[in-house]
């Protein structure tokens, strides 16, 4: 299952332009958390150790379980992430409040297992979505989806009704589309000649003008 990240965070009382360059000088960012049932609450958080959990996760979308002094963790999810558009520095956070009894739609990645026949044969494994969305209870956010391509053969296609799903995960309704392909040897083979003449193509004006 998807591991929960722990972050401090700190009520905040003052706002607006002074007090945020005032604490972002300490390392801190404001924040807020919200929620469905829940009234906005403004907060502070160390922005090194989100800085951390973001790298850590790697993922398209971020939980954590905000540890504040007034009550146990609220587990939330990372809903934006202001940066400095020249340092790329941490300004704002907004977080929203996951209920625990309430199923959520999730983006989650895609990890093919194995070596498809095709492949095998001389194809080449062309990955076109590495995420699915999924809806589940929070408790049950798979970390990642493992699915098994040995048994495909060149021509071959995977899509989202085709995944193996953990218990109490499913595919949002009329979802579906090609997640991976496995393309034949010529079929490769054009796309690499392709991809050569384009290049040269656009290589071409650069080399008349510098005559």
């Amino acid at each position: 299952m998807l591991e929960r990240q722990n972050l401090k965070a700190h009520p905040r009382e003052t706002r607006g332009n002074s007090p945020a360059r005032a604490l972002r000088r300490e390392g801190m960012i404001p924040a807020v958390l919200y929620g469905r049932h829940a009234e906005s609450r403004m907060l502070s958080i160390n922005a090194h150790e989100l800085q951390l959990i973001v790298n850590k996760t790697g993922a398209h979308q971020v939980f954590v379980n905000l540890e504040t002094p007034e009550g146990p963790p609220k587990f939330a999810m990372l809903k934006e992430l202001q940066r400095h558009p020249v340092s790329g520095n941490y300004l704002h956070a907004d977080f929203y409040e996951v209920a625990m009894d309430r199923k959520i739609r999730v983006m989650v990645q895609v990890l093919p297992t194995g070596k498809a026949i095709g492949v095998e044969e001389g194809g080449m494994l062309q990955i076109i979505r590495r995420q699915v969305e999924v809806l589940c209870l929070p408790h049950a956010i798979p970390e990642t989806i493992e699915v098994d391509i040995s048994h495909l053969n060149m021509g071959d296609s995977l899509h989202v009704t085709d995944i193996p799903l953990p218990d109490g995960v499913e595919i949002p309704h009329g979802t579906n589309f090609t997640v991976l392909t496995i393309l034949s040897g010529r079929m490769a083979g054009e796309g690499e000649v392709e991809a050569a003449a384009e290049g040269e193509a656009a290589e071409a004006p650069e080399s008349e003008s510098e005559g």
